[in-house]
């Protein structure tokens, strides 16, 4: 691409001006040697009865067509790319940096869990008895007055609703 091209004369030439026919220039060497060096390393595959070309198919083709001199770097570069590779498998970078165990994440993760479950129960819970509130209300002011243990959802008995304590009759006054 355009921009990365343009991202790299800058880093390699920082204090040169590049005309944009040369920017180009240099953008169509760079795709010609791309499509040479990818056809011979699949050329180089295809022979070693390969379906995937491989750095190693790369670095024989850059050989073969006179840039030998490059493969040392080459080399550098596939081997930073490696280690880059194999510690982005070991763990996420975020998770090292925290300085947390995944079990102590896992456990504070629950613990979270937990504490919305609890705020959700009371919020349902609220929200239940204000409807109760609002019901016996209504109730109230259109029939005459509800006993308080009906509003708080608990039955009351026919002796508990005229007064009458059901222990009365075991005693005489």
């Amino acid at each position: 691409p355009r921009s990365s091209v343009n991202k790299v004369i800058k880093e390699v030439l920082p204090h040169l001006r590049v005309a944009n026919n040369s920017r180009e220039l240099i953008l169509n060497c760079c795709t010609e040697f791309i499509m040479l060096l990818s056809s011979h390393s699949n050329e180089i595959c295809e022979k070693k009865n390969k379906k995937t070309i491989l750095p190693e198919h790369v670095i024989e083709a850059l050989r073969e067509l006179g840039f030998g001199d490059y493969v040392p770097e080459v080399n550098d570069v596939l081997s930073n790319f490696k280690s880059e590779i194999s510690s982005r498998k070991r763990g996420n970078k975020k998770l090292d940096k925290l300085g947390i165990s995944e079990e102590e994440l896992l456990r504070q993760q629950q613990e979270l869990f937990a504490q919305a479950r609890q705020q959700h129960y009371e919020a349902e819970l609220a929200q239940h008895n204000a409807a109760l509130a609002a019901a016996a209300a209504a109730n109230n002011a259109s029939v005459g007055e509800i006993p308080a243990a009906t509003l708080s959802g608990v039955q009351q008995s026919p002796a508990e609703q005229t007064g009458a304590d059901e222990d009365d009759d075991d005693y005489d006054t």
